[in-house]
């Protein structure tokens, strides 16, 4: 079998269902005999940590991670699941005063000031783990990057998107090292994982 490293939470609970399991257990490595693989149930950012290193022979992870982290993986298939957005979101009353630094609340500190920067704009980031959202509503930001999917939470907290960054989905990686010994299995992997996403 090869070793798959899959993120949890929503992104690899949908990988899941679509390759009919919907039961998850508490496992950390579990077995998914009908594709050969052998699945190590990871936090999404330590998916291409695991898989550069050679710990999982590939991985499927959000774009979003690759571009935070640098790891030195190859990128094999883009996938429709998990596709959202990353957006810059402030509270419905925001206003930009330029002349001024923007405090930009994120769990993607790198994305957001490439981003920043990209337009010339000073900013103060605030890292954050979660509950972005309410950097905003508590003052502690002006403004926040996340993911969006259906900017549901945005709305519901009184937030509006004002500036789409960039569309993210779901890649699957693989180790360089293991596909030049593993080709043939990976390749079939890849080709099954293609078959469930965009069927004929």
């Amino acid at each position: 079998m090869i070793k798959i490293a899959l993120p949890k939470g929503r992104l690899g609970q949908k990988i899941l269902s679509l390759f009919g399991v919907n039961n998850i257990s508490r496992k950390l490595i579990f077995n998914l005999p009908d594709f050969n693989i052998s699945c190590l149930w990871v936090k999404p950012f330590d998916v291409p940590v695991y898989v550069e290193l050679g710990t999982a022979d590939a991985g499927i992870v959000g774009s979003d991670v690759l571009m935070e982290r640098d790891c030195d993986v190859y990128e094999l298939l883009s996938m429709n699941a998990g596709k959202c957005r990353i957006s810059v979101a402030a509270p419905d009353n925001f206003s930009d005063d330029a002349d001024n630094v923007l405090k930009v609340a994120t769990e993607l500190p790198k994305i957001a000031s490439d981003y920043f920067a990209s337009l010339g704009r000073m900013v103060d980031i605030i890292p954050l783990r979660g509950s972005t959202e309410l950097a905003a509503i508590t003052g502690l930001a002006h403004v926040i990057v996340d993911i969006v999917e259906t900017g549901e939470t945005l709305r519901a907290n009184n937030l509006r998107e004002i500036a789409k960054i960039t569309d993210i989905s779901g890649k699957v990686i693989v180790n360089k090292s293991a596909y030049k010994f593993k080709r043939s299995e990976i390749d079939t992997f890849i080709r099954k994982v293609h078959e469930i996403i965009y069927p004929l």
